[in-house]
């Protein structure tokens, strides 16, 4: 009985210990992604540029069960979104058509709060 204990809780501080290394490189291949579709000459990361910062987003989205979908709609579709000028424009259509990196993108985005 006091293996099988001791066994879990290493399994779960390892399981913890590395799951910090494995969201880092989730959020390389987001920003990666990011940078290579453009996504960055209008956001940033933590502050507002042209548009609102993925953080802001990813506040702005937190804790709603549709969140994913919206914002996989928002980056495959080319939706009008407003300006701070009032003006209006046709959102960038993301390149990639691998779903994996569309959600890792929006997985990234949402994480950050």
């Amino acid at each position: 009985m006091k293996t099988k204990l001791i066994v879990g809780a290493f399994s779960l501080f390892g399981a913890l210990a590395f799951a910090p290394l494995a969201q880092a490189a989730d959020a390389d291949a987001a920003q990666a992604l990011a940078k290579k579709e453009g996504c960055l000459k209008c956001h940033a990361i933590d502050k507002k540029k042209e548009a609102k910062s993925f953080t802001d987003i990813g506040k702005k989205y937190a804790g709603k069960g549709d969140a994913e979908a919206k914002l996989l709609h928002h980056i495959t579709s080319g939706e009008k979104v407003k300006m701070e000028d009032g003006t209006e424009e046709d959102h960038k259509i993301i390149k990639t058509k691998d779903v994996a990196e569309q959600k890792n993108l929006i997985a990234w985005i949402l994480s950050l709060k």
